[in-house]
């Protein structure tokens, strides 16, 4: 798996000519390589920009490129081969096994009317299923595995694509402790670019490179997350009154929130 170059140029969307702009012009650049991370208060606009690069959305402005092609001269298939998703919303009904389902990552690079595949997608597969601790469920059925279960396949099955770009919408949404902190590693050791929406903005300094912030569809601002999450700037984008602490057992600091105080009563 090699990195790609994500550019953002002035892309924004809206579901109708005649909607407003659930994101507005939005530019950056991504190097090869590199994890960013999305936040924003729920409506900023996060879900929509990540569908924008991998290609649900088509943009009402501006452009998405992946190295030097924009990602809508390219067929569907070749964009497969670049990008992958892994979305908020798992499926529980699949009648498919998790083996299967990993194997469905391959369905882009496959070639011919039926589409078979060789001794290397099996070597892929059975890789994707060791690097996410899945191969002791490979015969299970999707239906019957936890919430943090089903991620882990749903993230297999993207890195089973051989993409270059892999998207995150909250990769951590509803897990707990453990398989949160299995899946920010995952992120930590990936050799890809990587964008992901992230709540917690303690976990998205802690692992992402750089941070896009955005607020009904605007972007607050882009770059390291030490200059983007600043007291201020948290503040005024969650109307909420944001702290910046140190840790006492470490070099490191750390984002608290706490409501503004309210006035007295009338």
């Amino acid at each position: 798996m090699t990195a790609a170059r994500l550019s953002v140029r002035d892309v924004s969307w809206s579901p109708s000519h005649d909607a407003g702009n659930l994101l507005h012009a939005t530019s950056f650049e991504l190097a090869p390589g590199r994890t960013l991370g999305v936040v924003g208060p729920n409506g900023a606009g996060k879900t929509t920009l990540l569908r924008l690069l991998y290609r649900f959305h088509h943009p009402t402005t501006g452009s998405v490129v992946i190295d030097d092609d924009n990602i809508w001269d390219l067929s569907a298939r070749a964009v497969a081969r670049r990008v992958a998703a892994v979305l908020q919303e798992q499926p529980s009904d699949f009648a498919l096994t998790v083996g299967e389902i990993v194997a469905l990552g391959r369905t882009p690079h496959r070639r011919g009317f039926a589409g078979t595949s060789g001794a290397r997608d099996k070597d892929i597969i059975d890789e994707a299923l060791v690097r996410l601790n899945l191969s002791g469920l490979a015969n299970r059925h999707l239906g019957t595995l936890s919430g943090g279960e089903r991620q882990r396949v749903m993230v297999a099955r993207a890195l089973a694509q051989e993409p270059r770009l892999l998207i995150l919408d909250e990769p951590t949404n509803h897990l707990d402790i453990r398989n949160q902190l299995e899946v920010l590693d995952l992120i930590r050791t990936l050799p890809l670019t990587i964008v992901t929406s992230l709540h917690d903005l303690n976990l998205a300094a802690g692992v992402c490179d750089d941070i896009l912030l955005l607020q009904s569809g605007q972007t607050m601002g882009f770059g390291p997350p030490a200059q983007v999450l600043s007291e201020a700037a948290v503040s005024d984008t969650f109307h909420v009154v944001a702290r910046r602490e140190q840790l006492s057992h470490s070099n490191t600091d750390h984002l608290t929130f706490h409501l503004h105080a309210k006035g007295p009563p009338r």
